[in-house]
């Protein structure tokens, strides 16, 4: 089976639009699933797809993303698998166009395409195109953004990285995805994939937490073994050369607030270390405009500049 949609839901009226965009997909039963995962703690109305043998329903009651997308992954038998939420659905052709990228790239671990924003009355708002391709882990650890709504991940590296940390469920996407990349190279399509709403009512992303949650991600991502090996050869430009050296910079940082004193050298140390394997990027201002400044996602930037 080429791959399977996990839909977790808390119960939103949207479910049946983002279950009717998948299965209007021009796939064949044999090639694709749709895995609709209840964890709104109350029963679902009857839905008008729930004769259809390309759906299954699975209930977790646990009123947790990570936990319910998990779940749901370990039950897919796709090659790939796909996360959408209740609240965002697919464009036409979205999962032909992944397949042909995913024949055009077959060792590549997550594929991509662009997705449009909507807001809460599911109009457009700006279309992002990440173009990223191949090693990108230095990108997604400085914080890019890459939608898993309009993705594909490999199931094979998704399991290899333990799946989504239900310690991290209000960024466990950016989580995954910083991960996901210090092992699997990036294939991208400019096909639009998704629509997914922002601000939309009723969000189960704890916002208050985000911040926090994000940086021990983070700080859990950067002790991969090889992580700095990986993010080093990402690296490719003087801007993402000093990228790196601030990551750990930062990171340094926090761990002296909170007290972590002994990973607060080895991060200082690994700083040092990036910015005496910058060669020449260190006479380049490029390397100290990323040094001292905080990232803004050049994905964002594209799509507000091109609306």
């Amino acid at each position: 089976m080429f791959c399977s949609t996990i839909i977790p839901t808390v119960g939103r009226a949207s479910l049946a639009r983002a279950v009717e965009s998948v299965l209007s997909q021009q796939l064949s039963p044999e090639d694709h699933e749709v895995i609709v995962v209840n964890d709104s703690g109350k029963p679902l109305a009857v839905p008008p797809w729930g004769d259809d043998p390309r759906v299954r329903m699975i209930v977790t009651m646990q009123h947790e993303r990570c936990f319910a997308r998990n779940t749901g992954a370990a039950l897919a038998r796709g090659e790939y698998l796909h996360f959408l939420d209740d609240d965002d659905w697919l464009a036409p052709g979205a999962l032909q166009a992944l397949r042909d990228l995913a024949h055009q790239n077959p060792a590549a671990g997550f594929l991509n395409g662009a997705t449009q924003l909507v807001d809460r009355q599911d109009q457009p708002i700006i279309l992002l195109r990440s173009n990223f391709a191949g090693n990108c882990s230095v990108q997604t650890m400085a914080g890019e953004w890459i939608p898993l709504q309009s993705s594909l991940v490999a199931a094979q590296p998704f399991f290899a990285i333990g799946g989504f940390n239900v310690h991290i469920p209000s960024s466990e996407d950016i989580d995954l995805l910083r991960r996901l990349t210090l092992v699997a190279e990036v294939a991208s399509t400019k096909a639009v994939i998704a629509f997914v709403g922002m601000g939309v009512a009723n969000s189960t992303t704890d916002h208050a937490n985000r911040d926090k949650l994000a940086r021990i991600g983070r700080e859990q991502a950067l002790n991969t073994e090889g992580a700095f090996a990986r993010m080093r050869a990402s690296a490719s430009s003087p801007a993402w050369k000093g990228r790196l050296a601030r990551i750990y910079i930062t990171s340094a940082v926090w761990n002296a607030r909170q007290g972590n004193w002994n990973a607060c050298l080895g991060r200082s140390a690994m700083a040092l270390t990036a910015a005496a394997t910058a060669g020449s990027a260190l006479f380049h201002a490029d390397f100290y405009r990323a040094l001292r400044s905080r990232y803004e996602s050049g994905t964002f930037a594209r799509g507000f500049a091109e609306a």
